[in-house]
């Protein structure tokens, strides 16, 4: 099983297929970096020699940013946001979804699972 940047790849698949198990890597960036590299796309992962593997951590390194950094990065904006305040910044903050979509259904992966609250079923007329 190669590695790359701390992360276990797939050695029984393709390596553009591979490739896309690294955070940040997609599939045109992976066949961006097969070519750049120069390996075979359909290639298996296991067949790749160390100085291929070590191609393609140099090339990660240097053009992409990728795993731990891109990971930093994206909190970063996201703190940034709850920091100034701003509408996105509060709707992170509380938990709720962040880009327009309806809360009075259709929430529930970002609000977790139902809270059932307790209310006034109906208000009988004493007379």
């Amino acid at each position: 099983m190669p590695r790359l940047l701390g992360v276990d790849i797939p050695a029984d698949r393709q390596m553009v297929i591979s490739l896309t198990y690294l955070y940040g890597v997609g599939p045109k960036i992976a066949r961006e970096l097969c070519h750049k590299a120069g390996i075979d796309p359909a290639v298996k992962a296991r067949d790749l020699g160390e100085d291929e593997v070590a191609r393609l951590a140099a090339l990660l390194d240097k053009d992409y940013t990728v795993e731990g950094q891109l990971r930093r990065q994206v909190s970063q904006n996201i703190s940034r946001l709850r920091d100034i305040a701003c509408y996105r910044g509060m709707r992170h903050r509380r938990g709720l979804p962040v880009r327009g979509q309806r809360t009075k259904t259709n929430a529930r992966t970002r609000k977790g699972p139902k809270k059932t609250v307790a209310g006034k079923k109906g208000v009988k007329d004493l007379r």
